[in-house]
Parts: structure tokens; C-alpha cells; sequence
């Protein structure tokens, strides 16, 4: 049996030309092209996403952090000097007070140690906007023990409870006025309302960075002065 009778070879075989490969060529890059942008939304948008749940979860973290201290507080009008309260609103925004805290609160095995003797649970605590290592502002906190300085370490290091912070204000309520006042003559005294503003992020140049977000918080304060009669007995 002849081969070449079987199968017949033809004579001119067909084979794919220049042009029609560079057309495949480009096809399939633009096929990958939008496979790579799509996978690139993808994670620019699962890492938006996760900043602003991570920045959330910080918002709320500090305002906590703030209203657990504001229920611990401490006012003594016979000692006006170590109890005062004082909020500052405006570029500079100022709130401290002092309060006697559990050992639980953030940096608290710093002043509080059973084990060696430790007990300054009585401490100013004062928060503020102050800039941060990339030009941003955070909302940090800063603890000194009553009738002593704030040592160098705290100064020095704040513990930051929010970082890119746009605003910070604190308003009290005035039983007097029967509103929201954002300054507190009345040092002598505590508000019986506190009503704290956080907003955070918002930086739309910074890639990935996640959208603004603000939180307002009304604080009910459950402690009030002790008058200087009641503390001194006269």
C-alpha cells in the first residue's frame, strides 16, 4: 500500500500570517490589560476599605477611651489647683480634668502595681491635637500622678489614641443657658454633660487612604464637686 495514496499530502500547507498573529498578540494583552486593572480596583478598594474600618475602630477606641475617664472623674473645690476642669476648643484643642482610674486603663501598670507598691490612680489626664511624625495631627493623651510632674518619658511620648485627626472639640452643657457651650468658665465646677466631635482621614492625595469620618459622642458625667464645706468640715 502506497503511503502517499492513503493520506495525501497537500501541496500547500496553511499557516498563520504576521498579521494575523500580532492581532492575537494584541487581543490577548488587552485581555490581561483589563484582567490587571481589574485586579488592581480589587485590592485599592479591599485596602480603602480596611483603613476605614481600622480608622473607625480607632475613633470609636478613643472616644471610649475618653468616656471611661470622664466617668472616673474627681472635683474638689477646696483643691481648685489639682481638680480643675479645662477644655480649649479652636487650632489647639485642650480637655483635662483629673480622675481616679482602674488599673485596667490604657497605661495603667505604669502608675498602678500592686505587686511593688505602686498606686497613683488619682492622675491628670489631658488630651490634645499636636502634630504628628508625617505632618498630620493626633489625638494623644498625656497622665501625670496629682501633686507630682508629669515625667519626661510622657511628655516626651504621648500615648496617641488617633492619628490624622482634622477636628477634636469638646462642647459642655450650660444648665444655665440650656445649650451646648464650647467653653467652660466655671473651672470650680464639672459640666453634667460633655458632648466630644472626632473626625479623622479624609485625605484625598494620599492613595488608598480612606474617606473622611467623623463620631459625636454625648458624655453624661456622674460625679459633681464636692463643695469646699463638705471637704474641710467648716
Amino acid at each position: 500500500m502506497n503511503l502517499k495514496e492513503t493520506f495525501p499530502i497537500p501541496k500547500f500547507a496553511r499557516a498563520f500570517t504576521l498579521i494575523e498573529i500580532m492581532v492575537a498578540i494584541a487581543i490577548f494583552s488587552i485581555v490581561i490589560a483589563a484582567i490587571y486593572s481589574t485586579w488592581t480596583l480589587i485590592l485599592r478598594a479591599s485596602q480603602v476599605g480596611q483603613n476605614t474600618a481600622a480608622q473607625a475602630q480607632r475613633q470609636r477606641i478613643a472616644l471610649r477611651t475618653i468616656e471611661d475617664s470622664l466617668t472616673c472623674i474627681q472635683s474638689f473645690q477646696a483643691s481648685m489647683k489639682y481638680y480643675g476642669f479645662i477644655i480649649q476648643n479652636g487650632d489647639q484643642p485642650v480637655l483635662s480634668f483629673t480622675a481616679r482610674l482602674p488599673d485596667n486603663f490604657p497605661r495603667g501598670r505604669k502608675f498602678f502595681n500592686p505587686d511593688s507598691g505602686l498606686d497613683f490612680s488619682l492622675r491628670r489626664l489631658t488630651f490634645t491635637l499636636e502634630p504628628g511624625a508625617n505632618g498630620e495631627k493626633n489625638l494623644v493623651l498625656r497622665q501625670s500622678p496629682v501633686l507630682m510632674d508629669m515625667d519626661p518619658d510622657e511628655l516626651q511620648t504621648p500615648l496617641v489614641l488617633a492619628r490624622d485627626a482634622k477636628k477634636f472639640t469638646v462642647e459642655c452643657w450650660d444648665t444655665k443657658a440650656m445649650d451646648w457651650v464650647d467653653e467652660w468658665d466655671a473651672t470650680n465646677s464639672i459640666p453634667p454633660m460633655v458632648r466630644i466631635s472626632l473626625a479623622t482621614g479624609g485625605n484625598a492625595d494620599a492613595r488608598n487612604a480612606a474617606p473622611g469620618f467623623a463620631i459625636t459622642r454625648v458624655i453624661a458625667i456622674p460625679s459633681v464637686t464636692l463643695p469646699s464645706v463638705l471637704q474641710t468640715g467648716r
